[in-house]
């Protein structure tokens, strides 16, 4: 059996990192902070907490879709909001009125930061202890709204980097409001496990986590461009990360997204109910017009200007790959989505 890469002296851990940066191309920082990526998974969907949970974003579309080459530090998690309040759900993951979602929210903000504190937090620590490693979990910054986060410190093996963005710490984000539907089990593996000398050297984590569908991923980051779009208001730093992710779910066979109405109608009901939303000039954001043909990708001045800046600072901490496509690149093929969905979701379906 191969000793346990993350076992390792740091030493020895730094010497693999800087081997696999020299055959990967990748950073070693990001490299490091990958292989805690997956642990985290390993961890979470080999204990009794992964059937209530659907691993998405970002990182889902690089590490199991592998649709992206993009690297994300937070992993994204939405806790099945029948498991967390199965008495209100009975009839639905959607509650019918506007006072309904109020009292749903208001349990879940509740039970959630509790599930996590008495659930979450242990069954990491029990792993960190029965495998020696000296990282610290602890909750972060409550977000509120029914969302809460995790950070996971790890002993970096590496100099100190002077990169503010690549720290060592992994960001678990939890979400309640909605089922993770439709999702399905995909492989993960670390990136330094694709280095065939490292690999006969180490074992690295692997996981086989709950993950959300291609389809549901595109249109929760389709309509939330499209917000954006309509409120000219940046919703903090890397946010354009949607329209790349956009960009390249579509440069991939992705007609599958275009042809799954359910799934873009109930993103549009859930975040109609759930992130109800108003435009720049105060008028009610209608998710429905969004996947019914009315769909908003690309900004207008200052806005556009916004989030080309962002984009830029995303691109200069290293996150995307060397050949990855330009701003205007990406913004040319969000005007092609925004066109081809408007006429196919626009067209009365048979």
């Amino acid at each position: 059996m191969l000793p346990s890469f993350l076992q390792q002296p740091s030493g020895d851990r730094r010497e693999a990192l800087q081997y696999g940066s020299d055959q990967s191309g990748r950073l070693p920082d990001l490299l490091e902070k990958d292989v805690w990526v997956v642990w985290g998974l390993q961890t979470i969907y080999g204990s009794r907490l992964g059937p209530s949970l659907t691993f998405k974003g970002g990182t889902s579309l690089s590490k199991a879709h592998k649709i992206i080459d993009r690297f994300s530090e937070d992993v994204d998690l939405t806790y099945d909001i029948r498991r967390l309040i199965p008495a209100h759900t009975e009839s639905g993951a959607i509650p019918a009125t506007a006072s309904q979602e109020k009292k749903w929210r208001a349990r879940i903000d509740v039970l959630l930061p509790e599930w996590i504190e008495t659930e979450f937090i242990p069954t990491l620590q029990s792993a960190l202890t029965a495998q020696q490693l000296t990282a610290e979990i602890k909750p972060y910054a409550s977000a509120g709204k029914g969302e809460d986060k995790v950070l996971l410190r790890y002993p970096s093996a590496l100099d100190a980097s002077d990169s503010a963005y690549v720290r060592p710490a992994v960001l678990f984000e939890f979400g309640a409001r909605a089922t993770g539907e439709p999702h399905a089990v995909m492989p993960v593996s670390c990136d330094l496990a694709s280095v065939d000398a490292l690999s006969r050297q180490f074992s690295f984590p692997a996981a086989a986590p709950l993950v959300m569908s291609l389809s549901r991923t595109f249109w929760e980051k389709a309509t939330a461009a499209h917000v954006y779009c309509l409120q000219a208001r940046l919703r903090g730093e890397r946010f354009a990360r949607h329209w790349y992710d956009l960009a390249e779910i579509y440069r991939h066979p992705h007609q599958a997204v275009f042809d799954d109405h359910a799934v873009a109608a109930l993103v549009a009901t859930h975040k109609s109910r759930f992130y109800a939303e108003k435009d720049a000039t105060g008028i009610p954001i209608n998710y429905h017009d969004a996947v019914g043909g009315g769909l908003t990708l690309i900004p207008e001045g200052a806005a556009l200007v916004t989030l080309r800046d962002d984009f830029e600072r995303m691109t200069n901490a290293g996150l995307l790959a060397e050949n990855a496509a330009g701003f205007d690149d990406v913004m040319t093929l969000c005007a092609e989505i925004q066109s081809h969905a408007n006429r196919v979701f626009s067209r009365p379906r048979t």
